[in-house]
């Protein structure tokens, strides 16, 4: 089967290493844009995500079966149904959901909407826009501490802040609504409950009608040791989450991913593709934080490694309503990453630096590098991002594999280069 994925960070890279882990060759995987990771475990197009003419042209030219959408913007512009609503193109396969449905992403008030409509537990919300301004400074006021802004819309991960008082809620406010902090992203204000819990990642990959579970994974977002500092795209992750049994497992089953899937159906949303299920346990419930429409990054480095399934496989039985038809296979060994970035991220950085690699002989068997935000220049890798590369490895415990991640990375050298060395700090 010729595939091709969109992307170019961690998750691609997963992605691609995935297929070639388990295709015995029978897959070729092309991807646009691509890093040089991914050009190991593929062919690199040169391509933008958002370049739907391109991609299509491409993918008539090279008999492209399926497409894999990595990250959530060409999902939010409508790249699937530009797929099948172009007589030409609606044969391939397109694995990501409508447009319409990519808004439980792009949207989080659509998202908290669908929620109540289905009876998913998630905290309680109101939103606001400039013309109900007014409305949300008073009801900020009256808010119970600390309070959840939400930007509506996509903001690299970075549109939600929580804040200890009132000042601090109605400045942020302000800015996002007034001043445009998240740019248009922020025009509409989600204003939540905080909900006081441990937070972690369940997956599954749906035909919008049936699904199968991933193995799921806690990621780390704050820039420094212990869950300090500014929130980041994600400095590391593991897999499986300790504290996640199979009696709490079977109450996110049942109370989020069954109604979510049921949802989906019953109001008749196309969806094909990924759902991230962004979940706090309070207590010993789940509730539901947020929907992405798309594998999580850098969870997928934890969790494509741990699943002994040919994703490609999947997500094909998915594109031809055959997930009741399939099972899946995963590591009981423990996963962690850690992820390398650059030096002042998740501020300004500079870009183009050598990254020297150790040899493939020093890397131990279960370990793993994926490359992110990296590209060739004078037949060098450099960096080109934020979250630069990250090194995942197998243990039978959270510590171990968190070592040998930390082994791998101390031999890796680029200039400002900064990890964080305590993934999964809390269950060691």
């Amino acid at each position: 089967m010729k595939i091709l994925i969109l992307g170019s960070g961690g998750r691609e890279h997963a992605l691609a290493w995935n297929i070639q882990q388990h295709s015995n060759g029978r897959d070729e995987v092309f991807v646009a844009p691509g890093n040089p990771g991914t050009a190991q475990c593929g062919i690199n197009i040169s391509l933008s995500i958002t370049d739907f003419e391109g991609i299509g042209k491409f993918c008539l030219e090279n008999q492209i079966e399926m497409v894999i959408a990595g990250p959530e913007e060409p999902l939010v512009k409508g790249a699937c149904d530009f797929f099948k609503k172009n007589d030409s193109l609606k044969h391939i396969h397109f694995i990501g959901p409508s447009q319409f449905g990519a808004q439980l992403e792009g949207s989080k008030a659509f998202a908290k909407a669908f929620m109540q409509r289905h009876h998913i537990p998630t905290a309680a919300y109101k939103e606001f826009t400039e013309e109900s301004f007014e409305e949300g400074i008073q009801y900020l006021q009256n808010h119970s501490l600390p309070i959840v802004l939400k930007a509506d819309g996509l903001a690299a991960g970075k549109g939600v802040v929580i804040c200890q008082n009132h000042e601090e809620a109605i400045e942020e406010f302000g800015a996002m609504i007034q001043q445009a902090k998240f740019g248009d992203a922020s025009k509409r204000v989600v204003v939540e409950q905080f909900l006081d819990g441990i937070e972690l990642s369940v997956f599954v990959l749906t035909d919008g009608k049936e699904y199968v579970l991933l193995p799921e994974a806690k990621d780390y977002k704050r820039i420094g040791e212990k869950d300090t500092g500014l929130n980041t795209g994600g400095m590391g992750a593991v897999s499986p989450v300790p504290f996640v049994d199979d009696a709490f497992m079977q109450k996110i089953t049942n109370r989020i991913i069954k109604p979510t899937v049921e949802g989906l159906y019953k109001e008749n949303i196309d969806y094909t593709g990924f759902i991230f299920f962004g979940l706090i346990k309070v207590n010993e419930d789940p509730y539901i934080i947020e929907y992405n429409c798309r594998m999580g990054d850098p969870e997928t480095e934890v969790v494509m490694p741990r699943l002994h399934t040919n994703i490609a496989d999947l997500c094909m039985a998915a594109a031809q309503n055959r997930l009741h038809e399939m099972s899946t296979e995963t590591d009981s060994r423990t996963a962690v990453t850690m992820m390398a970035v650059s030096g002042g991220y998740p501020g300004s950085f500079e870009k183009g630096f050598k990254i020297v690699f150790p040899p493939a002989s020093s890397i131990p068997e279960d370990s793993i590098i994926f490359q992110a935000g990296t590209k060739m220049h004078e037949q060098q890798v450099v960096t080109n991002g934020g979250r630069v590369l990250c090194v995942t490895s197998f243990a039978e415990n959270v510590a171990e594999a968190a070592s040998r991640s930390k082994s791998v990375l101390q031999q890796i050298k680029f200039d400002g280069m900064y990890y964080r060395s305590d993934i999964g700090w809390e269950f060691m």
